[in-house]
């Protein structure tokens, strides 16, 4: 679904990404772990075109990407919640909801409002509710539903359990293994190990722009030296 070849990315004259390689399956979750500034946001945001790739190849679905627009890639049903979960905060939860609407396309699930309250329970009796009356987990999963409206095929996920409370990172885990269920490509990066452990079959650790590990999450949790050189604080 997702395949990454010898990517090259910067901001300006800081050089980021450095031929970095990856791939994620369709009904597969792949996570990306590091520590912070490691290059895991700029991955995905070179993958949805916020960031243009230097040099390298992006394919999605089996068609190259690397030189297209944020919104061309959206339609092609790349699916990208952000860090900043960026909500609209003045809308309520049905019209962000309606501000990803896409139509269904060939070989993804099919979303609706209704079908995502019962993904996410928690908004199902806040329809009409504020973005900026939500705590910080609602918010984050209203983020992930208006994303879902689009019908991806692929959805990345940039630190989806940071700075929520455990009760709701074991929610954001469910949620997780229920859209792997449904099929989905899911490529997520995250700092936090246990979440992975939950939710993720195959990991890459990225430092200082390269990818210095790739493996199963059995072959990782085995492996303390590379827990240690690289995931440790």
């Amino acid at each position: 679904m997702l395949e990454v070849s010898r990517v090259n990315s910067a901001y300006g004259r800081a050089h980021i990404l450095y031929d970095l390689s990856l791939s994620a399956k369709r009904g597969e979750v792949v996570v990306l772990l590091g520590r912070n500034g490691a290059g895991k946001s700029t991955t995905l945001k070179t993958l949805i075109g916020l960031v243009r790739a230097l040099s390298g190849e992006i394919s999605f679905g089996g068609r190259r990407i690397e030189q297209f627009e944020p919104y061309q890639i959206a339609r092609l049903g790349l699916g990208y919640v952000p860090e900043e979960r960026r909500i609209f905060t003045d809308l309520s939860v049905m019209e962000n909801l309606e501000v990803g609407r896409q139509a269904p396309r060939a070989g993804a699930p099919q979303w609706t409002p209704e079908k995502l309250f019962q993904l996410f329970p928690n908004l199902a009796g806040m329809r009409d509710r504020p973005g900026a009356s939500m705590s910080g987990g609602e918010q984050q999963m209203l983020t992930i539903a208006r994303t879902l409206m689009g019908n991806p095929s692929a959805i990345l996920l940039d630190e989806p359990s940071e700075g929520l409370a455990p009760v709701i990172v074991e929610q954001m885990a469910r949620t997780i293994l229920e859209l792997k269920q449904e099929g989905l490509c899911v490529l997520l990066s995250e700092q936090n190990l246990h979440f992975a452990n939950l939710v993720a079959d195959r990991a890459y650790i990225i430092e200082k722009g390269h990818i210095r590990y790739q493996g199963t999450m059995a072959e990782l949790a085995a492996d303390d030296n590379m827990r240690a050189a690289y995931l440790s604080i």
